[in-house]
Protein backbone atom coordinates (compact mmCIF):
# COMPACT_ATOMS: atom_id res chain seq x y z
CA UNK A 1 0.00 0.00 0.00
CA UNK A 2 1.06 3.34 -0.90
CA UNK A 3 2.07 6.04 1.51
CA UNK A 4 -1.79 7.79 1.93
CA UNK A 5 -1.46 11.42 0.43
CA UNK A 6 -1.19 14.20 3.23
CA UNK A 7 -1.82 17.86 1.62
CA UNK A 8 1.55 19.20 2.24
CA UNK A 9 0.25 22.36 1.42
CA UNK A 10 -1.62 22.65 4.51
CA UNK A 11 0.67 21.48 6.79
CA UNK A 12 3.10 23.35 5.44
CA UNK A 13 1.14 26.84 6.65
CA UNK A 14 0.57 25.27 10.11
CA UNK A 15 2.71 27.38 12.86
CA UNK A 16 2.14 25.22 15.36
CA UNK A 17 4.52 22.42 16.45
CA UNK A 18 4.42 19.16 14.23
CA UNK A 19 5.34 15.54 14.88
CA UNK A 20 6.20 12.63 13.08
CA UNK A 21 5.18 9.53 14.84
CA UNK A 22 5.79 5.69 14.13
CA UNK A 23 4.98 2.83 16.00
CA UNK A 24 4.36 -0.81 14.29
CA UNK A 25 1.88 -2.43 16.63
CA UNK A 26 -1.86 -2.11 18.30
CA UNK A 27 0.15 -1.87 22.09
CA UNK A 28 2.31 0.63 20.95
CA UNK A 29 -0.65 2.74 18.78
CA UNK A 30 -2.73 2.29 22.17
CA UNK A 31 0.50 3.90 24.12
CA UNK A 32 0.52 6.56 21.54
CA UNK A 33 -2.81 7.44 21.36
CA UNK A 34 -2.62 8.47 25.29
CA UNK A 35 0.11 10.34 24.32
CA UNK A 36 -1.51 12.47 21.57
CA UNK A 37 -4.34 13.19 23.98
CA UNK A 38 -2.50 14.65 26.40
CA UNK A 39 -0.55 17.06 23.86
CA UNK A 40 -3.75 18.06 22.56
CA UNK A 41 -5.01 18.56 25.76
CA UNK A 42 -2.05 20.91 26.61
CA UNK A 43 -1.62 22.07 23.01
CA UNK A 44 -4.78 22.16 20.82
CA UNK A 45 -2.71 23.25 17.91
CA UNK A 46 -0.03 20.26 18.18
CA UNK A 47 -0.01 17.83 14.46
CA UNK A 48 0.56 14.92 14.53
CA UNK A 49 1.36 12.77 11.56
CA UNK A 50 2.57 9.42 10.90
CA UNK A 51 2.77 5.70 11.24
CA UNK A 52 -0.33 4.42 12.80
CA UNK A 53 -3.67 2.50 14.01
CA UNK A 54 -7.67 3.44 14.66
CA UNK A 55 -6.37 4.28 18.48
CA UNK A 56 -3.80 7.05 17.26
CA UNK A 57 -6.37 8.46 14.95
CA UNK A 58 -9.25 8.72 17.13
CA UNK A 59 -6.74 10.29 19.21
CA UNK A 60 -6.27 13.47 16.42
CA UNK A 61 -3.42 12.20 14.66
CA UNK A 62 -3.06 12.22 10.65
CA UNK A 63 -2.37 8.47 9.33
CA UNK A 64 0.29 8.50 6.74
CA UNK A 65 0.75 4.88 6.83
CA UNK A 66 -1.58 2.38 8.29
CA UNK A 67 0.33 -0.34 10.45
CA UNK A 68 -1.67 -2.80 8.97
CA UNK A 69 0.32 -2.63 6.42
CA UNK A 70 3.08 -3.14 8.38
CA UNK A 71 2.23 -6.18 10.78
CA UNK A 72 5.63 -8.05 10.53
CA UNK A 73 6.89 -10.38 13.58
CA UNK A 74 9.77 -12.33 14.11
CA UNK A 75 13.28 -12.59 13.06
CA UNK A 76 12.90 -14.43 9.85
CA UNK A 77 10.06 -12.39 8.61
CA UNK A 78 11.80 -8.90 9.40
CA UNK A 79 14.55 -10.15 7.54
CA UNK A 80 12.65 -11.25 4.40
CA UNK A 81 11.12 -7.72 4.34
CA UNK A 82 14.04 -5.97 4.57
CA UNK A 83 13.91 -4.31 1.65
CA UNK A 84 10.90 -3.20 1.97
CA UNK A 85 10.89 -1.64 5.63
CA UNK A 86 13.94 0.09 4.47
CA UNK A 87 12.24 1.78 1.72
CA UNK A 88 9.20 2.46 3.91
CA UNK A 89 12.04 4.57 5.76
CA UNK A 90 13.05 6.63 3.35
CA UNK A 91 9.38 7.45 2.09
CA UNK A 92 8.60 8.74 5.82
CA UNK A 93 11.86 10.63 5.79
CA UNK A 94 10.96 12.07 2.44
CA UNK A 95 7.78 13.31 3.82
CA UNK A 96 9.60 14.69 7.50
CA UNK A 97 11.69 16.91 4.95
CA UNK A 98 9.26 18.27 2.79
CA UNK A 99 6.94 19.15 5.42
CA UNK A 100 9.69 20.22 7.34
CA UNK A 101 8.91 18.29 10.33
CA UNK A 102 11.46 18.78 13.21
CA UNK A 103 10.03 16.45 15.66
CA UNK A 104 9.82 12.63 15.73
CA UNK A 105 8.62 10.59 18.39
CA UNK A 106 9.24 5.99 18.20
CA UNK A 107 7.04 4.30 20.31
CA UNK A 108 8.04 0.68 20.85
CA UNK A 109 8.89 -1.52 17.38
CA UNK A 110 12.15 -1.96 17.56
CA UNK A 111 12.78 -4.09 14.59
CA UNK A 112 12.32 -1.05 12.48
CA UNK A 113 12.38 2.13 14.57
CA UNK A 114 15.83 1.36 15.73
CA UNK A 115 16.96 1.35 11.81
CA UNK A 116 14.81 4.48 11.23
CA UNK A 117 16.11 5.96 14.26
CA UNK A 118 19.52 5.63 12.59
CA UNK A 119 18.80 6.11 8.63
CA UNK A 120 16.88 10.12 10.58
CA UNK A 121 19.53 11.14 12.36
CA UNK A 122 22.16 10.34 9.32
CA UNK A 123 19.51 12.00 6.93
CA UNK A 124 18.42 14.85 8.93
CA UNK A 125 21.17 15.18 11.45
CA UNK A 126 19.40 18.12 13.78
CA UNK A 127 15.80 16.02 14.24
CA UNK A 128 14.83 15.49 17.64
CA UNK A 129 13.93 12.45 18.03
CA UNK A 130 12.10 11.07 21.78
CA UNK A 131 11.73 7.28 21.96
CA UNK A 132 8.99 6.60 23.85
CA UNK A 133 8.74 2.23 25.30
CA UNK A 134 12.10 2.11 23.65
CA UNK A 135 12.57 -1.96 22.61
CA UNK A 136 13.12 -4.59 25.47
CA UNK A 137 16.73 -3.98 25.58
CA UNK A 138 17.08 -6.02 28.78
CA UNK A 139 15.70 -9.16 27.09
CA UNK A 140 17.11 -8.53 23.66
CA UNK A 141 20.71 -7.97 25.13
CA UNK A 142 22.62 -4.80 24.79
CA UNK A 143 24.10 -5.04 21.36
CA UNK A 144 20.99 -2.54 20.49
CA UNK A 145 22.01 0.27 23.26
CA UNK A 146 24.46 2.07 20.12
CA UNK A 147 21.76 2.60 17.79
CA UNK A 148 18.97 3.76 20.75
CA UNK A 149 21.96 6.33 22.67
CA UNK A 150 21.33 8.41 18.86
CA UNK A 151 17.88 9.28 20.39
CA UNK A 152 17.65 12.80 22.08
CA UNK A 153 15.42 11.93 24.67
CA UNK A 154 14.19 8.25 26.00
CA UNK A 155 11.11 7.58 27.71
CA UNK A 156 10.19 4.34 29.77
CA UNK A 157 7.38 2.93 31.40
CA UNK A 158 8.80 0.66 33.83
CA UNK A 159 10.85 1.08 36.45
CA UNK A 160 13.61 -1.68 35.94
CA UNK A 161 13.86 -0.11 32.57
CA UNK A 162 15.21 2.86 34.67
CA UNK A 163 17.90 0.77 36.80
CA UNK A 164 18.91 -0.92 33.75
CA UNK A 165 19.62 1.84 31.59
CA UNK A 166 20.90 3.52 34.77
CA UNK A 167 24.19 0.62 34.82
CA UNK A 168 24.58 1.44 31.26
CA UNK A 169 25.16 5.27 31.84
CA UNK A 170 22.32 6.14 29.34
CA UNK A 171 19.70 8.84 31.03
CA UNK A 172 16.18 7.90 30.70
CA UNK A 173 13.09 10.11 31.60
CA UNK A 174 10.07 8.08 33.56
CA UNK A 175 7.32 9.41 35.17
CA UNK A 176 4.91 5.96 35.72
CA UNK A 177 3.03 3.65 33.73
CA UNK A 178 0.29 4.74 31.77
CA UNK A 179 -1.56 1.47 32.37
CA UNK A 180 -1.93 2.36 35.51
CA UNK A 181 -4.27 5.16 35.43
CA UNK A 182 -6.40 3.85 32.61
CA UNK A 183 -7.03 0.59 33.96
CA UNK A 184 -8.92 -0.33 37.38
CA UNK A 185 -9.61 -3.78 38.72
CA UNK A 186 -13.09 -4.74 37.24
CA UNK A 187 -16.38 -6.10 38.60
CA UNK A 188 -17.06 -9.58 36.81
CA UNK A 189 -20.53 -11.02 37.13
CA UNK A 190 -20.13 -14.09 34.10
CA UNK A 191 -18.70 -17.10 34.05
CA UNK A 192 -17.14 -17.63 30.53
CA UNK A 193 -13.60 -17.90 29.62
CA UNK A 194 -12.29 -15.08 27.52
CA UNK A 195 -9.44 -16.05 24.42
CA UNK A 196 -7.55 -13.10 23.40
CA UNK A 197 -5.30 -15.42 20.23
CA UNK A 198 -3.63 -11.92 19.42
CA UNK A 199 -3.93 -9.28 16.45
CA UNK A 200 -1.26 -10.57 13.86
CA UNK A 201 -2.17 -13.43 11.41
CA UNK A 202 0.93 -15.49 12.67
CA UNK A 203 -0.47 -14.70 16.36
CA UNK A 204 -3.86 -16.36 15.37
CA UNK A 205 -3.36 -19.09 13.03
CA UNK A 206 -0.67 -20.65 15.49
CA UNK A 207 -2.46 -20.38 18.54
CA UNK A 208 -6.32 -20.61 17.72
CA UNK A 209 -6.07 -24.66 16.57
CA UNK A 210 -5.30 -25.20 19.88
CA UNK A 211 -8.04 -23.18 21.70
CA UNK A 212 -10.42 -24.72 19.05
CA UNK A 213 -9.30 -28.13 20.44
CA UNK A 214 -10.53 -27.10 24.14
CA UNK A 215 -13.72 -25.13 22.81
CA UNK A 216 -14.20 -28.73 21.52
CA UNK A 217 -13.49 -30.76 24.66
CA UNK A 218 -14.76 -28.37 26.68
CA UNK A 219 -18.52 -28.37 25.71
CA UNK A 220 -19.91 -27.52 28.79
CA UNK A 221 -18.08 -24.23 28.89
CA UNK A 222 -18.70 -21.05 27.51
CA UNK A 223 -15.81 -19.54 25.14
CA UNK A 224 -15.67 -15.67 24.11
CA UNK A 225 -13.26 -14.79 21.88
CA UNK A 226 -12.29 -11.44 21.16
CA UNK A 227 -10.66 -10.02 17.44
CA UNK A 228 -9.69 -6.67 17.11
CA UNK A 229 -11.06 -7.30 13.73
CA UNK A 230 -13.66 -8.72 11.29
CA UNK A 231 -10.80 -9.20 9.01
CA UNK A 232 -8.86 -11.78 11.62
CA UNK A 233 -12.35 -14.04 11.30
CA UNK A 234 -10.83 -15.31 8.07
CA UNK A 235 -7.57 -16.40 10.02
CA UNK A 236 -9.75 -19.04 12.07
CA UNK A 237 -10.33 -21.93 9.48
CA UNK A 238 -13.71 -22.80 11.65
CA UNK A 239 -14.58 -24.96 8.53
CA UNK A 240 -17.80 -23.46 9.06
CA UNK A 241 -18.49 -25.81 12.40
CA UNK A 242 -21.43 -24.22 14.35
CA UNK A 243 -19.74 -24.14 17.99
CA UNK A 244 -22.71 -23.63 20.02
CA UNK A 245 -20.46 -22.57 23.19
CA UNK A 246 -18.08 -20.16 21.27
CA UNK A 247 -19.02 -16.39 21.16
CA UNK A 248 -16.97 -14.16 18.71
CA UNK A 249 -16.42 -10.19 19.25
CA UNK A 250 -15.19 -7.77 17.02
CA UNK A 251 -17.21 -4.79 18.88
CA UNK A 252 -17.14 -5.43 22.57
CA UNK A 253 -14.11 -3.52 24.26
CA UNK A 254 -11.78 -5.68 26.57
CA UNK A 255 -13.31 -4.00 29.47
CA UNK A 256 -16.77 -5.58 28.46
CA UNK A 257 -15.38 -8.93 27.57
CA UNK A 258 -13.30 -8.85 31.21
CA UNK A 259 -16.75 -8.24 33.10
CA UNK A 260 -18.22 -11.38 31.53
CA UNK A 261 -15.36 -13.65 31.83
CA UNK A 262 -14.03 -15.73 35.26
CA UNK A 263 -10.46 -16.42 33.50
CA UNK A 264 -8.44 -15.56 30.14
CA UNK A 265 -6.77 -17.34 27.71
CA UNK A 266 -4.40 -15.00 26.21
CA UNK A 267 -1.32 -14.53 23.51
CA UNK A 268 1.83 -13.30 25.58
CA UNK A 269 1.57 -9.31 25.18
CA UNK A 270 0.62 -6.12 26.21
CA UNK A 271 -2.79 -7.41 27.35
CA UNK A 272 -1.83 -9.53 29.74
CA UNK A 273 -0.05 -6.21 32.02
CA UNK A 274 -4.21 -4.53 31.03
CA UNK A 275 -5.22 -8.33 32.53
CA UNK A 276 -3.67 -7.93 35.72
CA UNK A 277 -4.48 -4.58 36.23
CA UNK A 278 -7.82 -5.32 35.80
CA UNK A 279 -7.77 -7.93 37.99
CA UNK A 280 -8.62 -11.37 35.74
CA UNK A 281 -6.82 -14.14 35.91
CA UNK A 282 -5.48 -15.84 32.75
CA UNK A 283 -2.61 -18.22 31.07
CA UNK A 284 -0.48 -17.09 28.93
CA UNK A 285 0.34 -18.92 25.49
CA UNK A 286 2.69 -18.27 23.03
CA UNK A 287 4.13 -20.52 19.62
CA UNK A 288 6.05 -19.47 16.69
CA UNK A 289 8.02 -20.73 13.83
CA UNK A 290 11.19 -23.24 14.48
CA UNK A 291 13.76 -20.84 13.85
CA UNK A 292 12.62 -17.87 15.24
CA UNK A 293 12.40 -19.80 18.62
CA UNK A 294 15.86 -21.25 18.21
CA UNK A 295 17.19 -17.59 18.09
CA UNK A 296 14.91 -16.40 20.68
CA UNK A 297 16.29 -19.65 23.06
CA UNK A 298 19.92 -18.61 21.54
CA UNK A 299 20.20 -14.81 21.94
CA UNK A 300 17.66 -13.44 23.72
CA UNK A 301 18.38 -12.83 27.62
CA UNK A 302 14.90 -14.49 29.01
CA UNK A 303 13.69 -15.75 31.93
CA UNK A 304 9.58 -14.96 32.11
CA UNK A 305 7.83 -13.46 28.81
CA UNK A 306 4.42 -12.02 30.16
CA UNK A 307 4.94 -8.46 31.67
CA UNK A 308 3.09 -9.27 34.71
CA UNK A 309 5.25 -12.02 35.64
CA UNK A 310 8.53 -9.71 34.94
CA UNK A 311 7.22 -6.92 36.81
CA UNK A 312 7.65 -8.91 40.18
CA UNK A 313 10.24 -11.14 38.78
CA UNK A 314 8.14 -14.63 39.42
CA UNK A 315 5.06 -16.37 37.73
CA UNK A 316 1.43 -14.39 38.23
CA UNK A 317 0.27 -15.91 35.02
CA UNK A 318 1.52 -20.02 33.79
CA UNK A 319 3.23 -19.53 30.52
CA UNK A 320 2.66 -22.43 28.04
CA UNK A 321 5.45 -21.39 25.31
CA UNK A 322 6.47 -23.21 22.21
CA UNK A 323 6.18 -26.82 22.77
CA UNK A 324 4.29 -26.45 26.12
CA UNK A 325 1.52 -24.63 24.11
CA UNK A 326 -0.76 -27.17 23.32
CA UNK A 327 -4.72 -27.86 24.51
CA UNK A 328 -3.81 -30.35 26.61
CA UNK A 329 -1.78 -28.11 28.98
CA UNK A 330 -4.08 -25.21 28.42
CA UNK A 331 -6.64 -27.73 30.18
CA UNK A 332 -4.45 -28.63 33.17
CA UNK A 333 -3.60 -24.88 33.60
CA UNK A 334 -7.51 -23.81 33.48
CA UNK A 335 -8.26 -26.49 36.15
CA UNK A 336 -5.56 -25.74 38.35
CA UNK A 337 -7.10 -22.31 38.41
CA UNK A 338 -10.40 -22.75 38.59
CA UNK A 339 -10.22 -26.03 40.98
CA UNK A 340 -7.49 -24.49 43.60
CA UNK A 341 -8.46 -22.12 45.79
CA UNK A 342 -4.54 -21.55 47.00
CA UNK A 343 -3.55 -21.46 42.98
CA UNK A 344 -6.89 -18.83 42.43
CA UNK A 345 -5.19 -17.14 45.36
CA UNK A 346 -1.28 -16.45 44.55
CA UNK A 347 -2.68 -15.18 41.22
CA UNK A 348 -4.59 -13.09 42.92
CA UNK A 349 -2.28 -11.62 45.27
CA UNK A 350 0.42 -11.45 42.48
CA UNK A 351 -2.43 -9.03 40.58
CA UNK A 352 -2.10 -6.83 43.31
CA UNK A 353 1.57 -7.08 43.85
CA UNK A 354 1.85 -6.08 39.76
CA UNK A 355 0.12 -2.55 40.19
CA UNK A 356 2.08 -2.14 44.12
CA UNK A 357 4.97 -2.32 41.41
CA UNK A 358 4.35 -0.15 39.05
CA UNK A 359 2.31 2.38 41.38
CA UNK A 360 4.43 5.83 41.18
CA UNK A 361 4.51 8.66 43.82
CA UNK A 362 3.36 10.74 40.77
CA UNK A 363 0.23 11.59 39.92
CA UNK A 364 -0.92 12.49 36.35
CA UNK A 365 1.71 10.07 34.59
CA UNK A 366 0.57 10.56 30.53
CA UNK A 367 0.31 14.01 31.67
CA UNK A 368 4.13 14.33 32.96
CA UNK A 369 4.47 12.76 29.62
CA UNK A 370 3.31 15.34 27.75
CA UNK A 371 4.31 17.77 29.16
CA UNK A 372 7.79 16.74 28.27
CA UNK A 373 7.54 16.17 24.64
CA UNK A 374 6.04 19.83 24.50
CA UNK A 375 9.02 20.88 26.61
Amino acid sequence: MEISKVCTEKICREKNKKYFVSTGEVSGDLHLSYLIEEVKKIDENAMFYGVIGKYSKRAGAEMVQDIKDLAIMGFTEILTKYRMLKKKAFEYIDFIKKNEIKNVILVDYGGFNLKFLELLKKEIPDIIIYYYIPPKLWVWGKNRIKKLKMANHIMVIFPWEVTFYDENKIQVTYFGNPFIEKYKVIERSNDKILLLPGSRKQEITKLFPELLKLIDKRSEEKFLLKLSSKDHFEWLNINNKKYENLEITFDKTLNECIRESKIAICASGTVTLELALMGLPAIVIYKTGLINAFIARTFLNIGFVSLPNITVNREVYPELLQEQCDARNIERELDDILNNPLRKKIIEDGMVEVRKKLQNDNDNIIENYGKYILG
